[in-house]
């Protein structure tokens, strides 16, 4: 449960760290389900209830009405059926922290915002992709703000790194050897203990970052 709860915060993190206008589904940070329903807009509020307390995410309600799921019954209900893929309140409370915490990434600098299209082909690069040095499962962000107008005064730019794969990354980070990087103090400072494990080797040029994690490092 703990490695879907971080799976569900890496994930609302694509969207919550992009440029431009970025929005999450209701209850998207409260583990919300519609007891795997592939279409719910005439099922109902047993379907679509939304739980604020954490106490009922919605999962395992029964089988989802037979129009546009009864082919999938057969995977669906022994899913359904299985206590331990219901989250605690607590799984919850978890999911919704981490929500939380990329809210204030997001609003921690101006550089996630930079508002226009120049703006983001100026600064926002994926050094990794395509390379050599790229993991599986693994994408890295650069906004670098020594290029075109400086957006944030406090910082040189920042470099995100999406851990999606199962163990922990020691991501190459090409061209920044020798850049004074450290974890974003959202999250050094934050409730998550596993993204604290993030570290920046600058004569390595080097970032690592736990598995199923999303690590924001700052440039002063």
């Amino acid at each position: 449960m703990a490695d879907r709860v971080r799976m569900n915060s890496l994930s609302l993190a694509t969207t919550a760290l992009s440029q431009t206008a970025s929005f999450w589904h209701a209850g998207a940070d409260l583990l919300r389900s519609k007891s795997l329903n592939r279409n719910s807009y005439d099922s109902g509020d047993w379907f679509n209830t939304l739980g604020w307390t954490g106490a009922d995410n919605g999962f395992g309600h029964g089988l989802p009405p037979s129009a546009d799921n009864s082919a999938k019954w057969p995977f669906m209900k022994p899913l359904l059926a299985n206590p331990a893929l219901k989250p605690s309140a607590t799984d919850v409370q978890s999911a919704t922290t981490q929500a939380q915490a990329l809210l204030e990434l997001r609003f921690s600098s101006p550089l996630f915002r930079l508002g226009s299209a120049d703006a983001i082909n100026t600064k926002v690069t994926f050094p990794v992709s395509g390379t050599a040095d790229a993991h599986q499962g693994v994408i890295v962000m650069r906004v670098d703000d020594t290029l075109g107008a400086d957006v944030d005064p406090a910082l040189k730019g920042l470099v995100v790194v999406f851990n999606g794969s199962t163990a922990t990354v020691d991501q190459k980070l090409p061209g920044m050897t020798g850049a004074n990087l450290a974890l974003s103090p959202v999250q050094s400072a934050g409730a998550d203990p596993v993204v604290k494990k993030s570290l920046w080797d600058s004569a390595a040029s080097t970032l690592s970052v736990p598995a199923r994690t999303v690590a924001v490092f700052v440039q002063r």
